[in-house]
């Protein structure tokens, strides 16, 4: 962990949050499911002086000099993710996973083309086409929906009506909120049929196709992958793009940089190196495999209490709860009684929900940060067990601060990566 001495003498005040921060994280629980811890490597790679670099281009054609070092690291995480995940292709560049997401559109799209993507509703992204974002002023967006919310399956015979009529140029997999298992061999028999790329956004779940967990989409023929490198990958905030076939990258390479973004943010590029370094080691399998085991035990632990989970389960690392079903509380009330204690979540809409989206019927958590602490399935037991006495205890303000102490002294167990004990 940095030291912190230079932040503490100059600027006290940032120094407090940053303390503060720390705190938050090492006596609470994290199950936001899109939130993880980095390695104490990953987190001194991001304060390096790699910071201080202009790199706009690529390896070795750079606009600037000076960039020995700046192309080792890239062509480092290039190599590496593309080992990960079975790419031809890899653009580490992006900034985060939005801007990877519309790099994407601009490589494969024209003005007023067609994107078929799941609904927000349903478990989609705000990328994938919600009307809020800018994006949808310049592409078309349709939409699919799950056919069963009890069992979470993709309705795909109405996916392939709506892609024949539609013609869309971009069938788009993935999720912010979806718990189970997407057929991508179906949806890219959909794109075949009807001319379009099968593209995936696995920003939530490209650390469990990286250790093996649940199924990488390039084995089923998709031609692009889209993904966040934090959540489930463990590595700093940031985005990838990553295409099966090599000529398909250099569209993207174009569109990434000069099309839509400036240079890249060469720290956080050595990070993402250090990151897939990390994922490529045996044991970060054993590690993907472990957030899926305590995601479906702690669902089967909420089950059996008669919480109603959306879906009735999960196969990948996030859970979906109606709160309004379950404990007469809306999302948001439960977000916040939680926090209350200690754990952290988000309040999410669910399947059409008649709720509006910052105080929705849902809530959304997972497994990825509590099993990087080392977590298993009887302490998925132990904060199932701690979420239910909080709903039973809300409104017993000396109740609920008692339980807060005792998450803070179950967490002080399991130190979080990078943070020493304060």
């Amino acid at each position: 962990m940095p030291s912190y001495d230079a932040l503490q003498r100059q600027d006290p005040a940032v120094f407090e949050a940053v303390r503060g921060e720390m705190l938050r994280q090492a006596e609470g629980v994290e199950l936001i499911p899109s939130e993880n811890y980095i390695s104490a490597a990953v987190m001194e790679t991001m304060a390096s002086v790699f910071n201080n670099k202009y790199s706009e281009g690529y390896p070795g054609r750079r606009y600037y000099g000076g960039q020995q070092f700046t192309d080792q690291v890239e062509a480092l995480a290039i190599e590496r993710a593309k080992a990960l995940f079975g790419a031809g292709h890899a653009n580490v560049q992006p900034h985060a996973g939005a801007p990877a997401n519309v790099a994407t559109y601009f490589a494969l799209l024209e003005p007023g083309d067609t994107v078929l993507g799941m609904d927000l509703s349903h478990g989609g992204h705000l990328t994938h086409g919600h009307p809020v974002t800018y994006i949808t002023k310049i592409y078309n967006f349709v939409r699919y929906k799950m056919k069963d919310i009890e069992t979470g399956e993709i309705d795909y015979d109405e996916m392939r009506e709506v892609a024949l009529r539609e013609k869309p140029k971009i069938l788009l997999a993935g999720f912010s909120a979806y718990p189970r298992e997407i057929d991508y061999a179906r949806m890219k028999a959909i794109a075949e049929e009807v001319g379009a790329y099968a593209v995936a956004d696995m920003a939530h779940i490209a650390g469990l196709i990286a250790g093996r967990a649940i199924r990488n989409p390039f084995d089923d023929g998709f031609d692009v992958i889209l993904t966040t490198t934090h959540k489930t990958l463990r590595g700093p905030r940031g985005g990838m793009i990553l295409s099966r076939e090599a000529g398909l990258g250099k569209r993207i390479d174009k569109s990434v940089f000069p099309g839509f973004q400036g240079g890249p943010i060469m720290q956080m590029i050595a990070a993402k190196a250090v990151a897939f370094g990390e994922a490529l080691k045996p044991e970060f399998a054993d590690y993907a495999q472990q957030i899926v085991r305590n995601a479906r035990h702690m669902a089967e632990k909420f089950m059996q209490s008669g919480t109603r989970l959306i879906t009735n389960g999960t196969d990948n690392h996030l859970l979906m709860i109606d709160c309004v079903q379950s404990w007469d509380l809306t999302g948001g009330q439960a977000e916040e009684l939680f926090d209350r204690v200690g754990i952290t979540l988000n309040k999410n809409v669910i399947a059409d929900d008649p709720r509006k989206p910052l105080d929705p019927s849902g809530i959304r958590l997972g497994t990825p940060a509590v099993t990087t602490r080392g977590m298993g399935e009887a302490e998925m037991d132990t904060l199932v067990d701690f979420m239910l006495r909080a709903v039973a205890e809300r409104g017993d303000e000396a109740a609920l601060d008692a339980l807060h102490e005792e998450v803070k002294t179950f967490c002080r167990q399991y130190p979080v990566p990078g943070i020493d004990a304060l």
